[in-house]
């Protein structure tokens, strides 16, 4: 099966963009759109369980960075680039490991190759109280997740899972069952020995703290020629809260 997209642009250089755990392709749209403007065709995918793409009780990153082989042979693209945020930033990372030949630039968001311990569980939690109910707007949905997740952006970022079903009551896109049985696959270490010799970018917010200090050398010891770089006024969701200087920062590195 392929994983479902939207693409941006009818020519240009093939550039995926992968959302992080939770997300989906619409949460790139504008910056998918403003990119796409300095010469990218950009498609902004959907990964498995996730958005409009299919759902499967298998889940790990060596099947997703598989997925994306396949979505690129399904449309004829031998040569892209790739930007990946946090759970899609490793899968990107496992992607560059496997077929390093069919890459050309790599731009990893908010994510290092080292193991992170769980810690969806509240989030989980909210969206599972969700599904559970009968629900036929959307406010009430905001008032079950304000009890798990008091940070308001963070909700209406899950919030963006519902849609309205054929008996006009909301449902969720993401695939709760399977991702909440394979949570700790998210935080799982980019395992092996074997180096990506090519320019990477890592990108993090000056507020977050996926990515400290002491990261920089295991990330150099998977790729050595990483350069890694803050965006400033910035959390986990630096392309969001920081789209400019994001923007500023990853087109920069794609057309060096």
């Amino acid at each position: 099966m392929i994983v479902h997209s939207n693409i941006i642009g009818t020519e240009g250089k093939p550039l995926l963009i992968l959302h992080g755990f939770l997300g989906m392709s619409d949460n790139w749209k504008t910056l998918g759109k403003k990119i796409a403007k300095e010469g990218y065709q950009v498609h902004l995918i959907d990964q498995r369980n996730h958005g409009r793409s299919f759902h499967s009780s298998e889940f790990n990153y060596d099947l997703l960075a598989e997925d994306i082989k396949r979505y690129c042979h399904h449309h004829r693209l031998d040569y892209i680039s790739l930007i990946g945020h946090s759970m899609g930033g490793k899968t990107a990372m496992t992607f560059a490991m496997l077929y390093p030949e069919m890459l050309e630039k790599l731009v990893i968001v908010d994510i290092g190759p080292k193991f992170y311990p769980v810690h969806h569980e509240q989030i989980l939690k909210g969206l599972a109280a969700i599904e559970a109910k009968t629900l036929t707007s959307r406010s009430d949905a905001e008032d079950i997740m304000e009890k798990y997740v008091p940070d308001f952006g963070t909700r209406q970022f899950l919030l963006k899972n519902l849609y309205w079903l054929e008996n006009k009551t909301l449902g969720l896109r993401v695939n709760l069952k399977v991702l909440t049985e394979n949570v700790s696959e998210i935080g799982e270490a980019l395992l092996g020995n074997t180096t990506y010799t090519k320019e990477v970018l890592f990108l993090k917010g000056d507020k977050s703290e996926y990515i400290l200090t002491g990261d920089e050398k295991l990330i150099r010891q998977f790729f050595p020629k990483a350069s890694i770089q803050e965006v400033s006024n910035s959390g986990h969701w630096l392309h969001a809260e920081n789209p400019k200087e994001f923007f500023e920062k990853t087109v920069q590195f794609l057309n060096s």
